[in-house]
């Protein structure tokens, strides 16, 4: 009787599970050196107000397809309250590293 109680019950709770599963999640975002040190330079000093590209402090930049020309005028010359970020800060290539990873993520997001 108690055999017969467990099959059944692992039965029922077998046929409780999904019919089949989702697809499967794809393989994790590769980035590139440039996309990868963009990413870095990005967290430490960027993510504070636009956490993971989303909106915080200040708005959202990982839905807003800008120009790149756009993004690197808007990180050395600043925007409303967002500051400049002069070339003392962050030389010509960590900018363009920023860009790439901004390009990476709205590319992510489509």
């Amino acid at each position: 009787m108690r055999t017969t109680l467990l099959a059944v019950l692992a039965f029922t709770t077998l046929a409780c599970g999904p019919a089949r599963r989702g697809p499967p999640f794809g393989a994790p975002r590769q980035f590139t050196e440039q996309e990868q040190e963009g990413r870095v330079l990005f967290m430490r000093h960027c993510n504070q107000c636009h956490p993971g590209g989303a909106a915080g402090l200040g708005p959202a930049i990982n839905n807003k397809p800008l120009p790149s020309v756009a993004m690197r005028t808007q990180i050395r010359h600043g925007v409303g309250a967002m500051p400049a970020f002069t070339d003392e800060m962050l030389d010509d290539a960590q900018v363009d590293a920023i860009v790439a990873f901004l390009n990476d993520l709205q590319e992510a997001k489509d």
